[in-house]
This record gives structure tokens, C-alpha cells and sequence, in this order.
């Protein structure tokens, strides 16, 4: 069976190598244009005027404001994942306990199969978010009637849910439930089916890509002006600078970039596999079961 891929960065070091592959090919894109206007500003210094310093100064500050608006931005949206994923915790837990409390005695077996199909309904979230399939790894959770069932879905998770309505009409038509009871377990369905609905909208919500390649082109026109102020600066000397100040910017660039798509199965994405297996063991713990996963390894700077 294939591992459920979990993403989350931890409160480690994080490897330099890991960084600078984050912009290697902006810094050689700098490198170049640098090299170029050095090149340039030395065979034809008397076809540039004198560029004062307060010009790429301007600019810069009008790159960190940019960069400011686009870094809150992107929390937003990937704190309000993180929201949306704190509350499937809670009504997961709220669902079951629910249904183990308000169903009679002897309807076990429809108890665990509507917290298994729960377990199975996280991790189809999760994998349906990050674009990869809703149904791996589901078959130690639900029937194969029902993985049979889903494949004629194209939103698996909604399936499992309509799957948790239908055995809750079930229950209530046979009279294992009464209406106020069924009226609650509805409602916390309702919270579930929403919470999905609010992580597809971020999910299919995509930040307008020409603001990205704007501000490349704003840092490129900075790294430019300011190679031409320092023209009488040594090459070894301003090819750092020009590395390092440029390397800050793209850096905070790529993390409002990678903060504001939170489910791309990144190690900054929200960790809803970790999440999903925090609800396994709790669900499984409240049924009774000792059969509860291991703890994801975090030998790394994320979960793995």
C-alpha cells in the first residue's frame, strides 16, 4: 500500500541547500543582468547619466511594500486553511460522539462504520485538495461496495458524506434515532460539508499570477538601477551585494507564493494528513481499538 504523503514544516533548521533551491534560478537570472550591466556601464559609461542612490532606494521601498501586501495576503489564506482544518478536527470528533452517544445500545457495528467512513472522509479530503487520488488508502476504512460506489463520483469526499447521510435516514427510519437527535447529527454533517467547501474554494481560488510577475520585474529593475549607482564600486564587492539584497526579496517572494497555496503537497502546506491521522487515533481510541498509527517520523525539517 502506498504511504499517504504528509507535509508540515517543524520548528528545525532548515538546510541552507534547501533555501537556496528556492531561488537558485532568480540568483542566476541576477547574476547575468548584473554581469550584463557591468559589462555595459564600463565600455559606455559616458552614454549613463549619474544614478543617484535614493532612485534604487525608491524602488526597494516600493518592492518591500509589494512584498508586504502579498506576505498578508497569503497568511490569510493559509491561516484560514489551517482554521478550516482545526474545525474537521473538532466536528469529526463531535460527529462520533454523537453517534455513540444518541444511538441505543446494540447498533455497534453502524457505530464503526460510520467512524471508519469519517477516518476515510479526512483522508479523501486531503488527497483531493492536493490533486492527487481521493481513493488511496481508503480500503481499510470503508466497504468495497462503497470504494466501488465512489468511483462514480467526481468529489469523492461529498460521496462520504451523503454515505454518513444516508445511513443517519437509515437509523432514524427504523427508529434507532429520534428527530432531535437526527437534527444534530445533520447539523454537525452540514459543518463538515461546509468546511470541505470553504478549503475548495481557496483550493480553486488561484492569486493573480501577473502580480507575481510584476514584482519579478520591479526586482530585476532595482537590481539594474542599483548595479549602475555602484559603478564605481569593485565587481567582487557589488556582485555580492547585488546577490544577497536581491536573494532577500525573492526569498520572501517564494514564501508568500508557497503561503498562499496551502494545499500543494509542499513542506509548507498544511499538514492535513497529520491531521487526519490525529483524528484516526482519536476516533479509534473512543471505539476502544489499540490498532492506532505510529507517529510520523520528524527526522527531517518536515513530516515525512
Amino acid at each position: 500500500m502506498r504511504a499517504i504523503p504528509i507535509t508540515m514544516l517543524l520548528k528545525k533548521k532548515i538546510p541552507l541547500a534547501y533555501i537556496f533551491n528556492k531561488v537558485k534560478y532568480d540568483l542566476l537570472n541576477v547574476l547575468i543582468l548584473s554581469l550584463l550591466v557591468i559589462v555595459i556601464t564600463e565600455h559606455y559609461k559616458d552614454l549613463f547619466p549619474i544614478m543617484p542612490l535614493t532612485i534604487p532606494a525608491f524602488i526597494g521601498t516600493a518592492i518591500s511594500i509589494l512584498l508586504s501586501f502579498k506576505l498578508n495576503q497569503s497568511y490569510d489564506r493559509w491561516w484560514e486553511a489551517r482554521k478550516i482544518w482545526g474545525a474537521i478536527v473538532n466536528d469529526s470528533r463531535s460527529l462520533f460522539i454523537q453517534i455513540k452517544n444518541l444511538l441505543p445500545a446494540g447498533n455497534d457495528a453502524a457505530i464503526k462504520k460510520i467512524a471508519y467512513r469519517q477516518i476515510a472522509w479526512c483522508y479523501s479530503l486531503g488527497q483531493s485538495l492536493r490533486g492527487l487520488n481521493a481513493l488511496d488508502n481508503l480500503k481499510a476504512y470503508i466497504s468495497a461496495e462503497e470504494m466501488e460506489a465512489l468511483k462514480n463520483h467526481q468529489n469523492k469526499p461529498l460521496a462520504l458524506l451523503s454515505f454518513h447521510a444516508r445511513d443517519i435516514k437509515f437509523l432514524k427510519e427504523i427508529g434507532q434515532l429520534e428527530s432531535f437527535s437526527q437534527l444534530h447529527i445533520d447539523n454537525t454533517l452540514t459543518r463538515l460539508c461546509d468546511a470541505q467547501g470553504k478549503a475548495e474554494r481557496i483550493k480553486s481560488t488561484v492569486f493573480p499570477v501577473t502580480y507575481r510577475l510584476f514584482l519579478h520585474g520591479i526586482i530585476y529593475l532595482f537590481v539594474v538601477t542599483l548595479s549602475i549607482s555602484l559603478e564605481d564600486v569593485a565587481g567582487y564587492f557589488e556582485l555580492p551585494l547585488l546577490l544577497v539584497i536581491s536573494a532577500a526579496f525573492f526569498l520572501l517572494e517564494k514564501s508568500a507564493s508557497y503561503l498562499q497555496d496551502p494545499f500543494e503537497n509542499r513542506p509548507s502546506d498544511t499538514a492535513m494528513t497529520a491531521i487526519a491521522r490525529t483524528i484516526e487515533t482519536n476516533i479509534k481510541q473512543l471505539l476502544g481499538e489499540t490498532d492506532v498509527p505510529a507517529a510520523p517520523s520528524n527526522n527531517s525539517f518536515y513530516l515525512l
